[in-house]
């Protein structure tokens, strides 16, 4: 990491004539530079039913094949210094770190083997969820993700139906748990860099977030229990023998676990002067300490987790990987698309801004929530949030104060309805990987999203009456 750092830096000192070629005008740009990004959305939906074989063994080439999609054009039209200066900025302040944090706590959270046998029965998984939720908003979507599904795979290897129990599980942990605190997401941790108060949001949008899980965990409980009555449902035998208690193998990592919540915590609060500019891209102390920190706790995770500790998860790579791969072409591709976004009314996408701003002039927090929750839901949700902060003036004073209605509808908006597809929150996807990697049959793309469209949309829907009118 640093080798490549300093090579970048390297980069910026031989071409200081890259950061002036920066800016172009979004507002210009054809609605048509979408394509790539949707071609990527389409490929992640399609080809896994299509041709599953293809897709297992090229879905790097195929992500690769879109991003080139985009890069190839964009590099015709405004030429290689802004492309570059582009592509730059997005692996360096946005990619990288992305990737970074996610090792660090599927690496960390994969080394803590919890030992015995759960048994899968309704209360035991509501439970499970229950917790889920509640640690997601301290360490994490993902990083909650990470400890408990392992477990709550093997505490259902013996049940005939188990793809429901993982569907609830991103919709819970993977995304609404994680709405209380910046640490639980990243739209609201970027919030946080903004200036918007480190508990605004769990005194803002507490009783939506209860309405949510109390609701997803109640419906759960009817649904698990249903099947679970349901004749030859157990099987009689258990793939994973009983032992004679529950406990914590590889149990150091939590004081790991503990270093990822601080170091990213550090990087929100510690202001620092120090600016490195690589090529138009700003990289701060903080955020460099951060990264270079994660990926050390990477290493030593690594170092100290007992082989028979990683066996016993069965801790493979392969979920990182399809992760990374895919959401390197996600982020690229949706460049011209956040930028398109970013040129507000004047814009090719001016109508999606217009609408969520009523005759008056004043903000609409309905229009808010379901536009941040829409694009949230197949854009990456973190820079959807800035999009919206930012339309709705981008003072945090003012937003937590006067418009507080509607930061909160885009706070709710973009962490809520992340769980409306498998790429609206990064956790979604590392879930349906690793479940199916342990042999779950989980839902195709236009699957998953007819199960959030019958259980989470009409929930959104209530919300907005009581909340957001």
């Amino acid at each position: 990491m640093n080798a490549s750092r300093k090579a970048l830096l390297a980069l910026g000192l031989l071409a200081p004539g890259l950061a002036a070629a920066a800016d172009f005008d979004a507002s210009r740009l054809s609605p048509l530079w979408g394509v790539p990004f949707a071609g990527i959305l389409l490929s992640i939906a399609l080809l896994p039913l299509l041709a599953p074989k293809f897709w297992h063994h090229h879905f790097g080439k195929v992500a690769a094949g879109w991003a080139l999609a985009f890069i190839v054009p964009f590099a015709i039209q405004f030429g290689p210094a802004l492309t570059g200066v582009t592509l730059l900025h997005v692996m360096l302040g946005e990619y990288i770190p992305f990737v970074i944090l996610l090792t660090a706590l599927f690496t960390v959270a994969g080394g803590i083997f919890i030992r015995g046998n759960l048994h899968g029965s309704p209360g035991l998984n509501t439970g499970i969820l229950a917790i889920g939720a509640v640690l997601a908003s301290f360490m994490g979507t993902t990083g909650a993700s990470m400890l408990l599904i392992r477990p709550l795979i093997r505490a259902n290897d013996n049940r005939e139906h188990r793809t429901h129990v993982f569907v609830f599980f991103i919709f819970i942990v993977s995304n609404a748990g994680g709405s209380l605190t910046p640490l639980g997401d990243p739209p609201l941790f970027l919030g946080f860099l903004k200036g918007v108060e480190f508990f605004w949001t769990v005194k803002h949008i507490f009783p939506e977030t209860l309405f949510l899980v109390g609701s997803l965990l109640v419906i759960f409980y009817a649904l698990d229990s249903w099947y679970y009555h349901r004749r030859e449902e157990v099987r009689p035998e258990d793939p994973t023998p009983d032992t004679r208690g529950i406990g914590f193998d590889g149990a150091r990592n939590f004081w790991l676990l503990g270093g990822v919540v601080g170091l990213v915590l550090m990087s929100g609060m510690w202001k620092s002067s120090v600016v490195f500019n690589i090529a138009g891209t700003e990289v701060g102390l903080p955020g460099l300490i951060r990264d270079v920190g994660l990926i050390v706790i990477t290493f030593i995770s690594l170092r100290i987790t007992p082989d028979k500790v990683h066996e016993d998860n069965q801790f493979s790579w392969g979920p990182m990987q399809e992760v990374a791969k895919l959401f390197a072409g996600i982020f690229l591709t949706i460049v011209p698309v956040i930028a398109m976004l970013r040129a507000g009314v004047n814009g090719p996408f001016g109508a999606i801004i217009a609408a969520v701003t009523r005759p008056d002039g004043s903000p609409d927090p309905a229009m808010y929530f379901w536009a941040s929750g829409a694009l949230s839901s197949f854009l990456d949700n973190a820079p959807t949030y800035l999009v919206f902060f930012n339309t709705a003036g981008g003072d945090p004073a003012v937003l937590m104060t006067t418009l507080a209605p509607t930061l909160a509808a885009i706070s709710a908006g973009s962490v809520f309805m992340g769980a409306n597809t498998y790429i609206g929150n990064a956790p979604n996807l590392m879930v349906k990987s690793i479940a199916e990697d342990r042999g779950v049959a989980m839902p195709s793309f236009f699957g998953y999203m007819a199960w959030s469209g019958c259980i989470l949309i009409p929930l959104f829907i209530a919300m907005t009456f009581i909340w957001f009118r």
